[in-house]
């Protein structure tokens, strides 16, 4: 019902959401993404970043409430809807409330320099109109690496936004993606990685491979500034089993390596699970059948 519906919005394709919210409803406030320049993601490289007018938003509002009143979950997209003025943000966020009537949550990609521009108090009075959680990109916490890709953050950067996000109130899940380093840099990627995750301490955390499509293989490889080495499944693997030895957490952090783009399927809450999925690990490590054929996997 939900995926047939939305075929009524006007979407601007390509559309892409977190797999978390597959069941949201999505609007999208803005188009494109405002940085457009990270060296591995051609998701917004077909568009130019604009901010949609509130007459469309709100048309868009309206026509979904009469259709969806019960909707529980929205997402606000595209990758960019942080970066709206926090005035127009809180106006939208509170509109979604007036309208759909058993609403629970709302969230929206998080660059974290979007989360940083933003004053405490614009990130709390967002909050509390209804904006509840943020999905950011860390990709890695070693500053090479970062620099390498065109990030247009540091580790420490990264640090500051999540903790700030955290302050004010908001859900964070983030995602890390392994193999983002290469081989030279795996070992480097893997232990900032760990340590920006232990300083930050977010809800989620996913961890994805990398994957570059072959319009963007070549713009990776020329900023990169050397030459890039992919690591294999087998050697993803063993990044994994690294960051997952590394985290050292207190609170509890949900962790999923499901995404499309691994060989493998690791889950588990951190501290609680962090040896079951080592050992789950140790397990697939010694059943090589486990994991997804060779050539299966794109570079």
């Amino acid at each position: 019902m939900l995926r047939d519906t939305q075929m009524m919005l006007n979407y601007d394709y390509p559309l892409y959401r977190p797999p978390s919210e597959a069941d949201s409803l999505i609007f999208q406030v803005t188009l494109g993404c405002s940085y457009n320049k990270c060296s591995f993601c051609d998701m917004y490289r077909t568009k130019e970043y604009s901010e949609r007018p509130w007459d469309e938003v709100k048309a868009e509002i309206d026509m979904m409430s009469k259709i969806l009143p019960q909707t529980k979950r929205i997402f606000l997209a595209d990758g960019d809807a942080l970066n709206l003025d926090a005035e127009y943000m809180q106006k939208i966020v509170k509109y979604l409330y007036e309208k759909f009537p058993v609403l629970e949550r709302i969230a929206c990609y998080a660059m974290p320099m979007n989360v940083l521009k933003k004053s405490e108090s614009e990130l709390k009075t967002l909050r509390d109109s209804g904006l509840n959680m943020f999905y950011l990109g860390i990709e890695s916490g070693s500053d090479i690496v970062l620099k390498k890709v065109t990030k247009g953050a540091t580790a420490t950067t990264i640090v500051r936004a999540c903790k700030k996000a955290k302050a004010a109130g908001y859900i964070l899940s983030c995602m890390v993606i392994l193999g983002l380093g290469g081989k030279t840099h795996s070992k480097e990627h893997i232990r900032g990685t760990a340590r920006v995750l232990n300083e930050a301490s977010p809800h989620y955390v996913g961890a994805l491979t990398l994957y570059l499509e072959n319009g963007i293989k070549e713009e990776f490889l020329t900023k990169f500034g050397e030459p890039f080495v992919p690591v294999s499944d087998s050697e993803a693997l063993d990044e994994l089993e690294d960051l997952i030895r590394q985290i050292d957490v207190n609170d509890d952090v949900i962790f999923r390596a499901n995404h499309g783009s691994n060989a493998y399927t690791i889950k588990g809450t951190f501290p609680h699970d962090k040896q079951a999925m080592l050992e789950k690990i140790a397990w697939m490590k010694q059943h090589p059948e486990v994991v997804r054929p060779v050539g299966l996997r794109g570079f």
